[in-house]
């Protein structure tokens, strides 16, 4: 992995390709390069930034091209390693991961092939050319490949001789734009906003073959397919970073835009009831008769479920259980058919919650859920049911308004099960759908607190360690606050419920380790003082985001600052929004490169 752009049109497409590896830069990479037809084939990489391959490409010109931005997994940052990978006249650039590359390496070796790379990507390139070497055209070639292939795979292929680029998908996102002067493909719409917005979003399995002819797409059996075209939602404006600094700081500041948009599905002001139907057709009843949720998810999206829990547990009473997707499909787990699974991922492409989500269907457990920003993504398209989060496109590898819309999602999830359950009662379900219209509005307040935010960063910029505290459905919040620390100013921190303090994290505290704190005015507040005043007694520096009513002072080694108000049920999402800021503020000071931080990527599609 991790971005590929392909082109193929009666102009010059080299620009075409650059400019789709710099709207792909968000997603995380340490290396680009790109391969073009003129008609012999030439190769072209660099280790660093799209910059320096744009740079050596100066005054290249051709009709035919494909391009990649790496993010290592086999084979450490180098030249040699990255994409494309060729073998003879042929070149291929390839996202995800080739499971069974060892094995295929040592037979492709055996009959003479010489490899020059550590990546599992090159045994598809070489693979391809024994077909072709033993008399398939190019498309058949690819797809006699892919059928050897195990594991997850995005690839898109030229070859001289051949006036066309072959493209395969499995596992791994894969578009193609069409345009009246080209076809185009490319892992992410955004490479392709520049040329169309007409895109074709290919299926496991599928094939295509484009050339200036037409465009021709066949599945893995060799047997024609159509797919219907999509007009993208998506503006050139949304990858545009106007007036902010950087991605990351765009999409805090967007939050309460993608929760008003997001929420739009409450209808008017004059709504006074959640309806299932925004789930999908056959929510009503499905809802109705759900008895259990399980949750699947990684990362910041996990979080977001783990808030869930304690929203669907106590508004609609029944169990839920939240699963880090990774893990999940590899544990022998109870099979319940009748439990509602929800899958929740910013892309839709995630590939350890994809494995899980197709882990448990095809164990009977069909009642399946997404919440997902990507209408047209592999999870969305796997779930009978879904709810779109609407947050717009979001770059910033760290997510942040993902995940408040999440938020916003599983709240409107869990209120629509009270109330299908029996147990929201009238007034409740005004106040609920009061909460949420005014979310916006609070979040908007929440952000004005972003210059005391930033006076904190300059001491926590300093420090090596940090401890997020939180107690109830603010745990998961001090979570997600520690990993955006450690995300993006490489500061190493922990969330931890606060009560666990006593049970082995106080050892570390002392003045050295600043203990950043969620507080709101809830039934907690006083067991979560006392676990404060822990902190303070071993010396260590607290720093507290309070509710206006909290009653929590600041005095010496105690650094307060307060919300504009308290937000009840809701509250979660109001507090995570100063804790992106600090992470934020933190990486400014420490001079990190806060939209693409080392050794990750925006949409993890390798497990």
């Amino acid at each position: 992995m991790c971005g590929i752009v392909a082109a193929l049109a009666r102009h010059n497409v080299v620009p075409v390709l650059i400019e789709g590896l710099r709207k792909l830069e968000y997603r995380g990479y340490d290396s680009a390069g790109l391969a073009v037809l003129k008609p012999e084939l030439m190769r072209l990489r660099s280790v660093g930034r799209v910059s320096e391959l744009a740079a050596q490409a100066e005054g290249l010109s051709a009709a035919i091209g494909i391009a990649h931005t790496r993010w290592a997994t086999h084979g450490v940052p180098a030249e040699r390693n990255a994409h494309p990978h060729i073998s003879r006249g042929l070149a291929v650039v390839h996202n995800g991961i080739i499971e069974n590359h060892t094995a295929l390496k040592n037979e492709l070796t055996d009959i003479g092939y010489v490899f020059t790379s550590d990546t599992d990507t090159e045994v598809i390139a070489h693979l391809i050319d024994s077909l072709r070497m033993a008399g398939h055209a190019l498309l058949e070639a690819v797809r006699l490949a892919t059928q050897r292939l195990i594991g997850a795979y995005a690839i898109a292929v030229v070859h001289e001789g051949v006036a066309g680029i072959v493209l395969a998908r499995q596992g791994a996102p894969l578009l193609l734009g069409v345009a009246e002067d080209g076809l185009y493909a490319a892992s992410d719409a955004s490479a392709l906003l520049q040329v169309t917005r007409q895109m074709i979003y290919l299926e496991d399995g599928d094939l295509a073959e484009l050339t200036l002819a037409g465009l021709r797409l066949i599945d893995a059996t060799g047997q024609t397919v159509e797919r219907v075209a999509h007009e993208s939602a998506l503006s050139a404006d949304a990858v545009e970073l106007g007036q902010y600094q950087h991605y990351m700081q765009k999409e805090i500041f967007e939050q309460p835009t993608a929760l008003a948009n997001t929420l739009e599905m409450l209808g008017s002001a004059n709504t006074q009831t959640f309806n299932a139907h925004v789930f999908g057709t056959a929510a009503p009843e499905v809802l109705a008769s759900t008895r259990s949720v399980l949750i699947l998810a990684c990362g910041t999206s996990y979080h977001s479920g783990l808030v869930a829990r304690y929203w669907i547990e106590q508004l609609a009473g029944i169990p839920c259980t939240v699963e880090v997707a990774s893990e999940y499909r590899y544990r022998v787990s109870v099979v319940d058919p009748a439990q509602l699974v929800v899958a929740i991922s910013q892309s839709g492409e995630t590939a350890d919650t994809l494995a899980a989500l197709k882990h448990a269907k095809a164990r009977g457990m069909t009642r399946t859920l997404a919440i997902c920003n990507v209408a047209e993504s592999a999870i969305v398209r796997e779930c009978a049911l879904r709810f779109l989060t609407r947050a717009g496109m979001e770059i910033g590898v760290a997510s942040t308004k993902a995940f408040t819309t999440q938020l916003a999602a599983l709240f409107v999830l869990a209120a629509t099960l009270a109330k299908l359950q029996g147990r929201l009662a009238a007034n409740d379900e005004n106040d609920c759908l009061a909460a949420l219209r005014h979310l916006p509005l609070a979040v908007k307040n929440v952000l004005e607190l972003e210059p005391a935010i930033a006076a904190w960063a300059r001491d926590v910029a300093g420090k090596e360690h940090a401890l997020f505290l939180g107690r109830g459905r603010h745990y998961p919040i001090a979570l997600e606050g520690a990993l955006k620390l450690k995300e993006i100013s490489y500061i190493h921190a922990e969330g931890y419920p606060a009560g666990e303090l006593k049970h082995g994290p106080l050892a570390l505290v002392d003045e050295a380790m600043p203990v950043i704190s969620v507080a709101p005015n809830d039934h907690l507040l006083e067991k979560l003082k006392s676990n404060l005043q822990e902190v303070r007694a071993r010396g260590g520096e607290l720093y507290v985001f309070a509710d206006a009513d909290s009653q929590v002072e600041a005095s010496a080694g105690v650094h307060v600052l307060r919300l504009p108000e308290h937000y009840g049920l809701l509250s979660p999402v109001l507090h995570v929004v100063p804790l992106q800021l600090l992470a934020y503020h933190v990486a400014l000071v420490k001079g990190t490169d806060v939209d693409k931080p080392r050794n990750l990527a925006k949409s993890v599609t390798v497990e």
